[in-house]
């Protein structure tokens, strides 16, 4: 995510995807049925998988409107993923190019994203756009609504290159966003009259939604103003904190599994905290400290972490090896770095889940350097010592990561 400048405690989403542990994405539609909730005004539309109901909504709409995919990224407009169509015809024909397709876009990375659901929306006349988001602002220790007049696909530069273009709101999170913060907020925007008023509503809305539905980012980007001064949030985005989705059981039925990575599904079904990073040192440790220490001393000695793995410290046996598994899965992990620094987590448990991994994969075709302390650390050994399979034993954290950057050919 694109920081921006001045001002380390908020961020504005950017191009470059991050480590974002325990989040949940949903898709624009669904940002838009939440929104609507709380009385935010959107344009009309439907998701589809089907191009033949995309021309029918098209017709319904006028003749005229936007068929959007709908992925869990944005720059989907530069990615080709949004079109406008001017007839129900050439809404099929748009969806049926859409629908499928490998969207690539600065947040996919170059594998891209396969597109297969779509947004038939109708098309609006559009006088000026606005960026509009509400997330917390970290150094203050509260939520902040963040707005611009320079709205639109271009936001992350304009944050980068001209910060004091950002209008910044901090509000508590206990009394809601106030109405004399939507009207300073609205009018630092420049907008006045029915506009304006329109404008703090939704204001006012999305700031609700972020606090009631423990957002970690409630996005509109853009927000349009109409030629007939009419208010509509025209694009819409919302992550949200794992740990709150107990309270709120029908935004974690929104969860689109096919638009996350299957290895990271599949550790989160062994209650594993793991990233799939673009690296070829595998890596698993206990603590999510110990996790980016040791992908900074990767990188140190002149490697590429390629995951981010944490098996906590209260992992059983199955546990672990279901987490050795999903290394060696990746096709792209050319050795596995464990490091382990026991408190809670027995270095006997991690060692045998380990083992218990490897005699079921049997030739992984890879080294795997292992560097053990802390509680049984000598029960953790001997399981080592004691197994089949080669080890490389290291003695230290730098030790171990020295070993694992050679071991894939670098300058360890």
């Amino acid at each position: 995510m694109a920081a921006i400048p001045e001002s380390p405690g908020t961020v504005i989403t950017g191009s470059t995807p991050g480590i974002q542990e325990g989040e949940l994405k949903i898709h624009e539609y669904q940002a838009k049925e939440i929104l609507r909730r709380f009385g935010a005004a959107t344009p009309r539309g439907k998701v589809t998988d089907d191009p033949s109901e995309a021309r029918k909504l098209c017709e319904e709409f006028g003749g005229s409107c936007v068929v959007k995919a709908q992925i869990h990224a944005g720059g989907r407009g530069k990615g080709g993923g949004v079109k406008l169509a001017r007839s129900g015809e050439e809404a099929q024909q748009l969806a049926s190019e859409i629908l499928g397709m490998q969207l690539v876009t600065p947040q996919t990375g170059p594998e891209g994203q396969e597109v297969r659901t779509i947004l038939v929306e109708e098309a609006v006349d559009i006088a000026s756009e606005y960026y509009l988001a509400v997330t917390l602002d970290r150094e203050a220790g509260r939520p902040i609504v963040m707005a611009s007049a320079a709205g639109g696909m271009n936001i992350e530069e304009v944050a980068a290159e001209n910060p004091e273009a950002i209008v910044r709101e901090a509000f508590d999170p206990h009394l809601g966003l106030l109405p004399f913060q939507a009207r300073n907020v609205v009018r630092r925007l420049g907008l006045t009259g029915g506009t304006a008023r329109q404008a703090q509503k939704l204001v006012a809305a999305l700031a609700r939604t972020y606090v009631e539905v423990d957002a970690s980012l409630a996005e509109i980007n853009p927000m349009l103003v109409t030629g007939s001064g009419d208010v509509l949030a025209l694009d819409a985005k919302m992550t949200f904190d794992d740990n709150a989705l107990f309270r709120h059981p029908e935004i974690r039925e929104m969860r689109d599994l096919s638009e996350e990575n299957p290895l990271e599904v599949e550790a989160g079904k062994s209650g594993l905290n793991y990233i799939k990073l673009d690296g070829d040192i595998g890596c698993m440790v206990n603590g999510a400290g110990l996790a980016m220490a040791t992908m900074d001393i990767i990188k140190l000695f002149g490697g590429e972490p390629a995951n981010f793995l944490d098996v906590g410290g209260s992992a059983s046996r199955e546990a672990v090896s279901n987490a050795f598994r999903l290394l060696v899965g990746d096709p792209n992990v050319k050795a596995v770095l464990i490091n382990i620094f026991g408190g809670i987590a027995r270095t006997d448990r991690i060692a045998a889940g380990v083992v218990d991994a490897l005699a079921e994969l049997g030739e992984i075709g890879m080294p795997v350097v292992v560097r053990l302390e802390g509680t049984n650390v000598e029960q953790g050994r001997q399981i080592l010592r004691d197994a089949d399979f080669d080890f490389v034993v290291a003695s230290e954290m730098g030790d171990a990561a020295r070993k694992a950057v050679a071991a894939v050919g670098g300058n360890g």
